[in-house]
């Protein structure tokens, strides 16, 4: 049976019957509600001009995120509360936020403020309760998905500064847990129009026998990438599953030595763990990951069920022997990471099967790591080439080599040449240079729009001198050292 859409909407619960399940957030704004505040730019996640904040309870506490609206299907705002440049009005008084866009003349041809406005009030929502200027990494991250095409971030930085001077405008947070507390559903929501349908069950089991029942559903978990198939490819998804309000897909934590992380856990939220667990060589990664507003909706289970070739986060992982989580109604079965991927867009995976979870092994002693991403841009840019690096370090001799890379191949690819070149030999330069010879061997990397295939083998080749140079033990170069060089 279908229920209506209900979410919190300027003040009160609004519901939506009538539209359909992979109608856009931006498209119900702007075209059915006629709140024209958000606008369009991309339609890809890409721009910011949609910027919206979303509410949603976790663990008895309202947590808010900046999204893109355009990629963000309505039925998965059930139960959540939406917030959009309209919102942010009081009694026609401007918000910190607004009044000091306008102090600082942060707003050229208006068209990209109402986004820029939402991602600096997310980050003014993050500093109420302190009188902390933010610092300018923190505005350089929250604006990151935000792009002005007048080229007018300066006076933009300056407000992020000057908002959180100027006399608070508080959050009703208790009100705001009230209100999503009325509407929260204790049992799965299905909606139907049209011929069309969206499930999203509260418990794996549940999500499991939905599965099994509809093996050819779209299962969608942060739409970063099914977003696009109907914004882009206008493709018409006739039924979709819904990994969002899966209570158990949302947790981290230790298990036999490893971290697991749930396929339900968001991007950033994922990063930001994994990270604090190897900070030296996957920070810069993390923030170089996407915007915040796609980390914020994005999964890291989603981003390893997509498999992309050209994906940031599977050389890594692959490289640090990361394993997948696989459930069906048949039982749960653990892989490697790698033998996930069988070719372009196939794995070894059941008609009834999910990624349940990541598990990425902790910290070992010796253990040498390091991962990189070449892109034209040095944020916000797909890889031309993304690779991984990790050994262990018995003395001066290489043991347990994995070299791993994006956009190198057809799938996320080990360098089983180059890696048995290095197995047990001492990490210098001359077992590294054959190491580089062979992985002509491994890869035969292809031309696009991105980077030639001659560009992607020399790179590539190149940083595995790079990893050797910033980890020989004789006199190794600091990676702060050559940072600079980290994009193409």
């Amino acid at each position: 049976m279908s229920e209506p859409i209900r979410f919190f909407y300027q003040g009160s619960t609004h519901s939506v019957e009538n539209a359909s399940p992979t109608r856009t957030v931006l498209q119900h704004l702007r075209e059915d509600l006629h709140c024209t505040g958000t606008k369009e730019g991309c339609a890809e996640g890409d721009c910011g001009a949609c910027t919206v904040v979303i509410g949603e309870l976790q663990d008895g506490e309202v947590r808010m995120k900046s999204v893109n609206a355009c990629i963000q299907m309505l039925p998965t705002l059930d139960g959540k509360a939406l917030f959009t440049v309209e919102d942010l009005k009081n009694q026609q008084t401007l918000h910190p936020v607004q009044q000091a866009i306008v102090e600082c003349h942060g707003s050229q041809c208006g068209f990209c403020t109402p986004g820029f406005v939402m991602s600096l009030w997310d980050l003014y929502l993050k500093h109420e309760d302190d009188d902390n200027i933010p610092e300018r990494k923190q505005i350089d991250e929250a604006l990151s998905g935000n792009l002005c095409r007048c080229t007018g971030y300066r006076p933009l930085i300056q407000a992020a500064q000057r908002m959180c001077e100027l006399p608070k405008q508080r959050f009703d947070r208790d009100a705001m847990t009230s209100a999503l507390r009325a509407i929260e559903r204790k049992e799965s929501f299905s909606y139907t129009h049209d011929g069309q349908s969206f499930h999203a069950p509260r418990t794996l089991a549940e999500l499991l026998a939905l599965r099994a029942a509809r093996p050819q559903a779209v299962i969608l978990a942060g739409s970063t990438d099914v977003g696009l198939w109907v914004t882009k490819q206008m493709r018409e998804l006739v039924d979709v599953i819904y990994l969002g309000q899966v209570a158990e897909l949302k947790r981290m934590g230790n298990i036999d030595g490893m971290l697991e992380v749930g396929a339900g856990v968001s991007l950033n939220d994922a990063y930001g763990a994994i990270a604090a667990l190897y900070p030296e060589q996957l920070t810069d990664m993390w923030k170089r990951f996407a915007s915040l507003p796609i980390r914020n909706a994005g999964t890291l289970g989603g981003n390893v069920a997509n498999g992309s070739p050209i994906g940031d986060s599977m050389p890594w992982l692959i490289a640090l022997g990361a394993e997948v989580v696989l459930n069906g109604v048949r039982g749960r079965r653990v892989l490697p990471l790698e033998k996930l991927y069988l070719a372009y867009q196939k794995k070894d995976m059941q008609p009834d099967e999910i990624v349940e979870a990541v598990r990425v092994p902790l910290p070992a002693e010796q253990l040498i790591f390091r991962t990189y991403k070449l892109a034209k841009r040095f944020d916000q840019d797909i890889s031309a080439v993304c690779a991984a690096f990790s050994a262990t370090l018995d003395g001066n001799t290489v043991r347990d080599v994995r070299i791993a890379f994006g956009g190198m191949a057809a799938t996320p690819k080990r360098a089983d040449h180059a890696e048995a070149a290095l197995e047990g030999k001492v990490w210098d330069e001359a077992a590294v240079e054959a190491a580089m010879e062979l992985m002509t061997r491994d890869y035969a990397p292809l031309s696009d729009m991105r980077a030639s295939g001659e560009y992607r083998m020399t790179t590539a080749q190149n940083l595995l001198r790079r990893f050797w140079l910033e980890t020989r033990p004789d006199a190794p170069l600091p990676a702060s050292a050559t940072n600079a060089f980290a994009h193409a």
